[in-house]
């Protein structure tokens, strides 16, 4: 109730206040004017329609977010898998002046990269953890880019060809792990799809305005029979409203760093640790704990 209460308390008070002067104007200078009750209950059935197409809205797109990083998940163990398992052991090739064991780490760092340079570029904030799992001159190659996240796919599809070119795998290995890049692809422009994409404001803005018509309505229609409890029942009534209302505009940017955001952090921190234990490495980072308990970023 506490964090409810933190989220809408603007909204709160600016209702009462709105159910304060409803219930005096009523009283005081609509003597004559009798609200009928059948005119709030048809708004508020209305608004009820409005709200359940906004809140359906948002989470199909917090629910298509959620699956798009799902299918990051297991095509990024797959990716790595494949590497561990498809390169030739056998082989004294060298690529790019690196071994093969190298060329398998290098290339499971970066896709690391990719997934925090994503999220960063997502949640449109200035990250650079991506920066420490590329060398220096990749980082200085990407960072000439717009699109860094796609700037590293095309380094990592450039050294896929070359280890091809090499022998190290062969055609058919070869073919499923560039479908795996093409999905890497595909979730991020789905992603940038759906953090593009502005929901219809026209929307969420008469939806509002709706709502106030309705507490105001509601507060004049029952003020005459119940006096001054007219504020508090009006009050009520428009909180279940907008509370319902901003509990699903509050995932309608399924990408924001907020409570109710997709938790990419957790998730790419969660792929991290699987590849690097897939490499063998010592140095894992611990998996993003809860904050307070109650929800993970």
């Amino acid at each position: 109730m506490h964090r409810i209460l933190l989220i809408t308390w603007k909204v709160d008070l600016i209702m009462l206040i709105s159910c304060v002067v409803a219930h005096y104007a009523d009283i005081i200078l609509l003597k004559e004017v009798t609200i009928p009750a059948a005119l709030p209950t048809l708004l508020g059935t209305a608004i009820a329609f409005f709200i359940g197409f906004n809140n359906n809205q948002a989470y199909d797109r917090w629910w298509e977010a959620r699956i798009i990083w799902g299918a990051l998940v297991n095509d990024s163990r797959t990716w790595a898998r494949n590497l561990l398992a498809y390169f030739s052991e056998a082989s004294e090739s060298k690529i790019i002046g690196e071994d093969l064991r190298q060329c398998q780490r290098t290339m499971i760092y970066r896709h690391i990269a990719f997934l925090y340079a994503l999220k960063a570029s997502l949640r449109k904030c200035d990250y650079s953890d991506y920066e420490k799992f590329l060398s220096r001159e990749e980082v200085e190659k990407v960072k000439t880019f717009s699109n860094i996240p796609n700037a590293i796919l095309d380094l990592q599809s450039h050294d896929l060809q070359r280890i091809s070119k090499e022998g190290i795998i062969d055609g058919f290995r070869f073919l499923p792990m560039n479908d795996l890049l093409r999905s890497f692809c595909d979730g991020m422009g789905k992603s940038e799809r759906i953090n593009n994409t502005v929901f219809p404001t026209t929307y969420v803005y008469f939806t509002r305005l709706f709502i106030w018509m309705f507490v105001v309505l509601t507060t004049m229609s029952i003020a005459g029979s119940v006096g001054h409890w007219s504020i508090f029942l009006g009050f009520m009534v428009g909180f279940v409203f907008h509370t319902s209302h901003i509990n699903g505009m509050s995932i309608m940017n399924p990408f924001e760093n907020t409570t109710a955001g997709v938790p990419i952090s957790s998730i790419t921190r969660t792929i991290e640790i699987n590849l690097l234990q897939a490499l063998g490495e010592q140095d894992i980072p611990e998996p993003v704990k809860p904050v307070d308990g109650e929800y993970i970023l």
